[in-house]
């Protein structure tokens, strides 16, 4: 075990590159004083079972909370079209999952026997088949609220009294410690079940959050950036539990709630990674750190991921600043910019205006016929009164 903790050192955690010029492993050695300890790269090893007890936990809470606390506040999924079963409709749904091209279209259509439209409204249908319902969407919702809530208070209670305006190699306490290893181990979770997790038009946005998050966190931990990583994790909690929150109403059908928590989430959300973030976290870490240590790799890793994460919450801003302009000239908050229910009333919508224009075009031939019979009619009738009034003129 000492052998492969030194290969480890020597090839991953080399001091010469995650740590400042001076200070060596033996530095940060571990030790105890007055139930805290410092930091070691091997301390991370135990958030992987974590991470899959996490998973676990995720599959009870689900079934055994959320399920029953969706039917309670009236969470009800759409009722959707059962598309008739075509097999080589099905193998190319199967191999594909996405718009056919029309190359794609004319080749189905010599094998399906079906016009064009109707493969692809049969396409449609599929897709809308698989998409999940409001029930999942709101256990999904819940259990990261409360993960979220849970972390964003032990946040609070381990940084009482803490500014990152200065680094020190100091012991860690035994709350900051788990608090540090159950969020590395939470997004490791969220890492594993990315397959299984609904997807949302950000989702790449999402794999680089979540792999970002993940290393910053075990870098700031091992270089002894405790401190930062806290505050990093307690912004991001800060504006999560409102975003799931508003979720849940959102599902639940609980429009005004929803929008208020909506409006609570934009403004959390804006401040605390547009202002606090940048101007205090970031600026620290960049700026200030120069101070106490010159620029070395470590340096450039970490600042490097913050960028990262700052450049994601610039782009989440922008959607959220396009759903509160959607709530201020329309008065509610119509959907979730990332979410995939949008991409599905797309698609929806898309039908109702093909329908609505075949609607429209056989209502306006029956107003055509119904207008050309009134004027056949208004003819006969004027032709009917000349000619029994001819014999009376004569």
């Amino acid at each position: 075990m000492d052998r492969l903790e030194e290969l480890v050192n020597q090839w991953v955690w080399r001091q010469d590159f995650w740590l400042p010029p001076g200070v060596t492993w033996k530095d940060i050695a571990e030790g105890s004083a007055d139930g805290s300890h410092y930091p070691v790269p091997r301390d991370l090893l135990i958030s992987l079972p974590l991470a899959l007890g996490f998973i676990a936990l995720r599959f009870v809470f689900e079934r055994v909370v959320a399920l029953p606390l969706s039917w309670r506040l009236g969470v009800r999924d759409r009722v959707r079209l059962r598309v008739t079963p075509v097999p080589k409709l099905e193998a190319f749904y199967l191999q594909k999952k996405q718009q056919p091209s029309p190359n794609d279209l004319l080749v189905l259509e010599k094998h399906c026997g079906l016009s064009q439209h109707q493969i692809q409204t049969w396409l449609r249908h599929r897709r809308n088949q698989d998409r999940p319902g409001n029930t999942r969407k709101f256990c999904e919702a819940s259990w990261r609220f409360v993960f979220y809530l849970m972390a964003f208070s032990a946040a609070l209670v381990s940084l009482i009294h803490v500014s990152i305006s200065r680094r020190s190699h100091n012991a860690v306490a035994g709350a900051q410690y788990w608090y540090y290893i159950v969020e590395l181990a939470f997004y490791l979770s969220l890492l594993l079940c990315v397959s299984v997790d609904i997807k949302r038009k950000d989702f790449k946005e999402q794999i680089i959050h979540h792999i970002a998050t993940i290393l910053l966190m075990a870098f700031s931990y091992c270089a002894n950036y405790v401190r930062v990583g806290t505050l990093v994790m307690l912004v991001h909690d800060s504006a999560d539990f409102l975003l799931e929150s508003a979720k849940m109403f959102n599902y639940a059908g609980w429009r005004k709630t929803c929008d208020a928590l909506f409006v609570v989430f934009a403004a959390v959300f804006l401040v605390t990674r547009l202002v606090v973030f940048p101007y205090r976290i970031v600026y620290t870490a960049v700026v200030d750190s120069l101070d106490v240590f010159p620029p070395y790799p470590g340096y450039y890793f970490l600042n490097g991921l913050l960028l990262v994460l700052q450049a994601l919450h610039i782009f989440w801003a922008w959607l959220i600043l396009r759903m509160v302009h959607k709530f201020v000239f329309l008065g509610k908050v119509e959907r979730d910019e990332r979410s995939d229910e949008e991409s599905e009333a797309d698609e929806e919508g898309g039908e109702e205006e093909h329908n609505w224009e075949q609607k429209k075009g056989a209502l306006n031939s029956k107003l055509a016929s119904l207008a050309n019979n009134c004027v056949l009619n208004n003819l006969t009738n004027q032709r009917r009164k000349m000619n029994s009034r001819t014999p009376k003129a004569r």
